[in-house]
């Protein structure tokens, strides 16, 4: 028998598996659509999209009441709702939509050109790095870094988690972090520790701190709009509850991490580890490099390059372009005060993009998921089941149906934006159904979906193992015992908010 030869599939085999299972659902799941309502900022009307029809509606208070969406209209008029949302009792089941081998065969394609934004962040990051490794800059940083924190390696561990959670309870910094890995990774190798732990600060980071989002208007302000409530209700709850998940989590890797440290062997991928330390260029020695003013400088545009991409999105509505084009600006500024050879420049750019070409194809392949679900209609056909699974239960059991059903739905719709506009103005009513107050069901949206990020393979947890070259169920095994404590202390504070 040769069972032990079997290896657990790649990132890419992965997605490919779950398209295939998506389009056998097309032709099991009965297709269906809710109508939706967009606000024209042009016309200053509304526009209400049904099967084959396309009405224009005056945008009023007395639409949205007409239409039993009980949303202010300012929420509308001044922006925060700028994507079509689905109208209540509005579902209507639709001829079958199956998708078949063709229509599998082209969703990776669909999909990478659907994520061309994040693939050529992507991209340009990783032309970035390639300039950062030839100019030496990294490897003289990373050494200064480890003899400056000898002893005291943990203070990294609870920097970067606490920062990077920090940035995704305000702005939502979840795609940018993939930007992050090649960095960081190497430096808590150079601190003793394995790329599970700088993986899991990073990661783990961004997911609490949007699963917990107190003013990231992609979550929080989004869905407590589409809900017809002020952001603010809820958010003392949300903050503690932060503070608990953020914790908890804190400890969990700072385990694992003195364990790691202290005896390397325990490591859950100490089988790779000289692979790892190749992949990030840790073999050489760095001990005689020298952290000259031109390194400094050079290191200093790179860091600059990361605040101007955070500023420019909490601040000035940045986007993908924005943030690519900083960081293709700073390697050109970088290649200039390094004063590397244009044909070298070009040579080692894209080299370095090629590194994350791998990831690029399974951003592009997770996304083309979600393009097959939305052809084959079925994405609405699940929300309106999922609705009508919670009428007429006690709320402290509703709470928690709520939080399983947007952990399960967040597999077909793993954004959080997307995930607000579909579902807040059909299952927000719900909470008045059972005496609950509106806030109660942004939460179980917000847990529900942060929770499942964890481990959900159409999320960006592959395309962040496959930076660092770490298996899915490698992942899964460090993971799994936090997942389901955070798991249990979600549906107890759940619980109690409902009989508070």
């Amino acid at each position: 028998m040769h069972f032990k030869k079997l290896k657990f599939p790649s990132a890419q085999t992965i997605l490919i598996i779950i398209s295939g299972i998506v389009a056998l659902l097309t032709w099991i799941i009965p297709a269906g659509k809710y109508d939706s309502l967009s606000y024209d900022t042009e016309a200053k009307t509304f526009i209400k999209t049904s099967l084959k029809t396309t009405t224009t509606l005056p945008a009023t208070q007395q639409t949205l009441d007409s239409l039993q969406i009980k949303i202010p209209i300012e929420k509308f008029t001044s922006g925060a709702i700028y994507k079509p949302i689905g109208i209540p009792k509005t579902y209507q089941q639709l001829d079958a939509q199956p998708q078949g081998f063709v229509a599998f065969v082209q969703s990776p394609i669909k999909g990478i050109i659907a994520a061309a934004d994040i693939i050529f962040l992507v991209l340009i990051i990783g032309g970035l790095i390639g300039i950062m490794n030839l100019t030496g800059a990294f490897d003289a940083g990373i050494a200064w870094l480890a003899k400056a924190l000898e002893g005291r390696e943990f203070i990294l561990i609870i920097l970067v988690t606490c920062l990077v959670a920090l940035g995704g309870t305000t702005f939502g910094l979840a795609e940018e972090t993939i930007a992050f890995f090649p960095i960081l990774i190497p430096v808590f190798i150079a601190a003793k520790y394995d790329a599970m732990v700088g993986l899991a600060c990073i990661f783990l980071g961004s997911s609490i701190g949007t699963m917990c989002s107190t003013v990231n208007p992609f979550s929080t302000i989004i869905a407590s709009d589409a809900a017809g409530i002020n952001w603010t209700t809820g958010l003392t709850g949300r903050f503690l509850m932060l503070i608990i998940i953020l914790s908890i989590s804190l400890l969990y890797i700072l385990r694992y991490a003195k364990r790691v440290k202290n005896d390397p062997t325990k490591s859950i991928i100490y089988d790779q580890k000289e692979e790892i330390e190749a992949l990030f260029h840790l073999k050489k020695s760095t001990s005689n490099l020298k952290l000259t003013n031109r390194l400094r400088l050079i290191l200093l545009v790179f860091t600059l390059s990361f605040v101007i991409m955070i500023v420019g999105v909490s601040k000035l509505d940045w986007w993908f372009v924005e943030m690519t084009s900083t960081f293709l600006v700073a390697a050109i500024i970088i290649g200039f005060i390094a004063k590397i050879k244009e044909v070298n420049f070009v040579e080692a750019f894209s080299k370095g993009a090629g590194e994350l070409l791998g990831v690029a194809f399974i951003i592009g392949i997770a996304r083309g998921v979600s393009v097959l679900m939305d052809d084959g209609l079925i994405s609405d056909t699940m929300l309106y089941h999922a609705s009508t699974v919670t009428e007429g239960m006690n709320k402290g059991v509703f709470v928690n149906v709520m939080l399983y059903i947007y952990g399960g739905l967040s597999f077909f719709i793993p954004s959080s934006s997307g995930m607000a506009v579909l579902t807040m103005p059909v299952m927000s009513p719900l909470a008045d159904t059972v005496g609950v107050g509106r806030e109660i069901i942004v939460n179980t949206y917000q847990y529900g979906l942060g929770l499942f990020y964890f481990i959900n393979p159409t999320g960006l947890i592959l395309a962040s193992l496959a930076i660092v070259k770490i298996g899915f169920n490698k992942w899964l095994k460090f993971i799994t015992p936090l997942f389901i404590i955070l798991v249990l202390v979600t549906m107890l504070v759940l619980t109690i908010s409902v009989y508070l």
